[in-house]
């Protein structure tokens, strides 16, 4: 049982507490600047860094306690600098459970943003689309979102300097933040859907029958990422804006089979409208 701390007095360090300064010294060793935003960037949408006026380049293992990259198509570099008139910083590749890692871990990394400052975190990921409507290609907004992970990145002790116990989520993606991606997408002519994201462990695809069940519970679009640096983003209190590209189609009555190659090759169409997208937002804060 937790034992409460003497009135007036700073609770102790927790492990984690320790280990996310540690990161974080690291990094402001190296840009020493409060972002504007952090930005998340997943499978195939590492090109948005080109975008970026790069002022530092830090790679993942120089960075204690996070994770590495194993995904062929996640670079695992944070990169530091200016987009869109404002200060940044961008992780240039991500994190999954499938790798073997634990939603602890694969948070981390959020936790060090929050720690350097970061009060506002873009999410983006490339997802397959069971909405029929919907295209490759297309950019959705996430609305909500259902974990299907069977876990949560906030299991364990709670250390109440990094977050509330139970943190509402009835509201993870900002209201003021969609609305300037309404607006930017309006304004610059991209086609923008709006829906609901369900993150599932992988690495496989899903079969028929999944698909269905997925849609069935209320998903657009399913992935396996980008819920539990949400869920750790709200925890740390910071504003969300999340950004699914559509790579392809999962429709159970015309399934056709999916390949890295093929999905890749859809991100990096669509990946200019994600860069006008995530840009636009950021000259408005």
């Amino acid at each position: 049982m937790a034992v409460a701390s003497p009135a007036g007095t700073v609770p102790p360090a927790t492990d984690l507490r320790r280990q996310i300064d540690a990161a974080a010294a690291v990094v402001r060793a190296r840009w020493p600047h409060v972002p504007d935003a952090a930005l998340i960037l997943g499978t195939g949408l590492g090109a948005l860094a080109r975008e970026i006026r790069v002022e530092a380049a830090i790679e993942y293992g120089e960075i204690p306690g996070f994770p590495l990259s194993t995904v062929e198509s996640h670079a695992g570099r944070l990169i530091a600098g200016r987009l869109g008139g404002k200060r940044v910083l961008a992780m240039q590749g991500r994190f999954h459970r499938y790798e073997g890692y634990s939603l602890q871990q694969v948070t981390f990394p959020v936790r060090v943003l929050r720690a350097l400052g970061a009060t506002r975190l873009v999410v983006s990921n490339a997802c397959g689309g069971m909405h029929p409507l919907w295209a490759p290609g297309d950019l959705m907004l996430i609305a909500d979102h259902i974990n299907l992970l069977g876990d949560s990145p906030l299991v364990g002790p709670n250390d109440d300097t990094l977050g509330p116990r139970f943190p509402d989520l009835s509201a993870c993606y900002d209201d003021g933040l969609r609305a300037h991606a309404r607006a930017v997408a309006l304004a610059r002519g991209i086609t923008l859907r709006e829906g609901v994201y369900v993150a599932v462990p992988g690495p496989n695809l899903e079969t028929r029958a999944e698909y269905r069940m997925l849609r069935a519970l209320g998903a657009d679009v399913v992935g396996m990422s980008t819920v539990p640096e949400v869920i750790v983003a709200i925890h740390g209190g910071m504003q969300v804006l999340g950004l699914s590209l559509i790579t392809d189609q999962c429709l159970p009555d015309a399934l056709e089979p999916a390949t890295l190659d093929k999905i890749l090759a859809t991100a990096a169409r669509s990946e200019p409208h994600l860069t006008a997208l995530v840009t636009g937002v950021l000259e408005r804060l």
